[in-house]
């Protein structure tokens, strides 16, 4: 925890003061539409999940008796994160990986429904809402709706897998 780590969670913090929609929809706005462009846009929505995590953990696992003990035994800094920091890191990460699927897929919908996210041309659930929103009171209301239940069906089905591997992962829930 030195000044580059109290320089990226003030950033970190400064994010998350903000909801991570509108920050993609302001940097899509700013770059424009485009696959590519959603990637960079949910990529800078989502590293401070990450970054956090990762800093959490490993501040948390130093300060453990094994990692105190391999260092006093001499071993390299470099081992002890290998063998003892790394793995115990990585289940975290892994738990909160899935679950940022079920965020980004739900940000890519709405930047899509807003017109903003993919082209027309590419296949999106956002985009079917939205054209189906377009025709939803005129009878036709199965072409939004049916994208909609699918996108809750998707997230709700990758939220279920995150926790699971929670519980899987996780030595003191068993």
């Amino acid at each position: 925890g030195g000044l580059v780590d109290s320089i990226i969670m003030r950033i970190a913090d400064i994010q998350l003061s903000f909801p991570s929609i509108l920050i993609a929809l302001f940097l899509m706005s700013a770059v424009g539409t485009g696959v590519d462009k959603v990637l960079i846009a949910l990529t800078a929505v989502g590293w401070v999940v990450y970054a956090r995590t990762v800093r959490g953990s490993t501040l948390s696992e130093i300060e453990k008796e094994y990692v105190q003990a391999a260092k006093v035994a001499g071993l390299p800094n470099a081992k002890i994160i290998r063998k003892h920091v790394l793995p115990n890191v990585l289940t975290p990460l892994i738990v909160i990986a899935t679950i940022q699927v079920g965020t980004f897929v739900l940000i890519e919908a709405s930047l899509s429904f807003l017109g903003v996210g993919v082209p027309i041309t590419q296949p999106s659930l956002g985009l079917l809402i939205k054209n189906g929103f377009d025709v939803l009171f005129s009878g036709l209301w199965w072409t939004s709706v049916f994208p909609g239940v699918a996108i809750m069906m998707l997230v709700f089905g990758i939220n279920l897998f995150g926790d699971f591997l929670r519980d899987e992962l996780n030595p003191r829930l068993k």
